[in-house]
């Protein structure tokens, strides 16, 4: 019997020449049905078709991401939906926003006659309930004033601001969309980038925004002088004279000769003035805690050039009798 021959996954060549022309027919076959299916009308689907807005972009700006599809339900030639449905070579369909900041959506049924006319032979069945939400403001330009961004600068121990820094411009010309502006409420925060601030400062910043806020506000000006004057206050202590008032005469304190001391943190511009004052631990006995026999100990004089005062003790204990 003569020898056939078979390939290396155990088919013969006969096998394998049969088994191609079938496949070969197959194909053929199934893609003259999808050829001849497809030039068939009366089909229906569901396409995301895309749209663009077109609006004056000088004197408006999308603050959220526009819609980029209309969902619709279309009847036709099955060529025309394959080609809606994958996108291929369609033109968007154009969406006109007169006023744009007037509204924040739009229904679709509302463009069902231009889009039925632009999607045309194609027969629109139906369109998403679904509303389009649009936000696009009006783009204004307002004059805010500078101040200083509270976390982008630190001062040294005790030291405070001795007013309110001053800016040159004294106003930062904005740009941008109208809701992103509202939220500056008139004042643009300026960026110091000081850590323990302890002296005078003069100081030319520049200005910015987030990388967030960028693509929707711009600032004509580039940068800012801005002035800060500080003052130090320091730490000190004095032990204070004891002054009774309204004591009755069979009315004591349990430790008839306290030490009181008072600390405190005293502006330095007001180191001369301090050394001149004495100061009094009054007790006011009308002003005693009946309950627990106590009384509190009060500063005299207190200048306001004085900060963080306190007192040790800052109450004394009453002893009653003779």
């Amino acid at each position: 019997m003569p020898d056939t021959k078979k390939s290396s996954k155990g088919i013969s060549p006969k096998k394998l020449s049969n088994l191609k022309v079938v496949v070969l027919c197959v194909a053929a076959a199934t893609t003259f049905w999808i050829l001849n299916a497809l030039n068939k009308d009366d089909y229906t689907t569901i396409v995301d078709y895309p749209i663009e807005f077109e609006f004056d972009r000088e004197r408006y700006i999308a603050v959220a991401p526009l819609p980029a599809t209309i969902e619709v339900e279309i009847n036709g030639n099955g060529w025309d939906l394959l080609r809606k449905y994958f996108n291929f070579n369609t033109t968007p369909f154009i969406v006109n926003l007169e006023q744009p900041s007037s509204r924040d959506y739009l229904i679709p049924s509302d463009l069902r006659r231009e889009l039925s006319e632009f999607l045309s032979p194609t027969q629109i069945v139906s369109l998403s309930n679904d509303t389009l939400n649009i936000e696009v403001d009006r783009i204004r330009t307002i004059k805010m004033r500078p101040t200083l961004d509270s976390m982008s600068y630190s001062l040294g121990k005790n030291i405070r601001l001795l007013n309110e820094p001053e800016f040159e411009p004294k106003e930062v010309t904005v740009t941008g969309a109208e809701s992103i502006l509202e939220i500056y409420d008139g004042k643009f925060p300026v960026n110091l980038d000081e850590r323990r601030l302890d002296r005078d400062l003069t100081k030319n910043v520049k200005l910015g925004v987030s990388k967030e806020l960028s693509e929707f506000i711009s600032i004509k000006e580039e940068s800012i002088s801005v002035h800060v004057d500080v003052v130090a206050f320091l730490e000190g202590n004095k032990r204070m004279k004891i002054k009774k008032v309204n004591f009755p005469r069979t009315v004591h304190l349990e430790d008839e000769d306290p030490t009181i001391m008072l600390y405190y943190l005293v502006d330095e511009r007001y180191t001369e003035e301090l050394k001149d004052l004495e100061f009094e631990a009054v007790l006011n006995y009308s002003q005693r805690n009946r309950e627990d026999s106590t009384i509190a100990i009060q500063v005299n004089p207190r200048p306001n050039f004085l900060d963080q005062v306190r007192i040790e003790p800052a109450i004394l204990k009453l002893s009653y009798g003779n």
